[in-house]
């Protein structure tokens, strides 16, 4: 069965946060808290504003990957005179689904999502297995980003 591809809605989310947990555990990341209750607040929320969007990927009824990004608004700058950005998160594909362009189809649809509601930059915190996804469709580094954890 050919893999197909759908947004999220209410019906996967439960499925979505535990496949972001997933992910954020595959990172390394420390987990010292329940999660879910906040993941499900967030995308709750942001999908019911329309500053959240993301497209899954299926094989016949099971998610095999996530894409998720965040629609945020800053001040226009130069580089982005709109001020949208589209921050991207839980770019997922299941292990045995790796490698056959799946996470690319996914960054497309979210990338074009961006495009179509007016971003003028599409950015990622990529983990190190992601780097070479994102380089090859035509992200850049930015040496410049920083941040302070509160």
């Amino acid at each position: 069965m050919p893999i197909t591809y759908q947004k999220l809605t209410a019906k996967e989310l439960d499925i979505f946060i535990g496949m972001r947990i997933n992910q954020l555990r595959e990172e390394g990341a420390k987990e010292d808290i329940d999660l879910r209750p906040a993941l499900r607040d967030y995308y709750q929320r942001h999908m019911a504003d329309d500053t959240f969007v993301s497209w899954l990927a299926l094989d016949g009824g099971k998610i095999i990957g996530t894409s998720g990004m965040s629609i945020v608004e800053k001040p226009p700058y130069f580089g982005c005179p709109s001020g949208r950005i589209g921050l991207l998160s839980s770019m997922f594909t299941d292990k045995a689904y790796r490698r056959q362009g799946i996470a690319k189809e996914l960054l497309s649809r979210v990338v074009n999502e961006a495009r179509e509601r007016g971003c003028g930059t599409v950015q990622i915190t990529a983990s190190d297995m992601g780097v070479l996804l994102y380089t090859n469709f035509g992200f850049t580094k930015n040496n410049n980003f920083m941040q302070y954890k509160l």
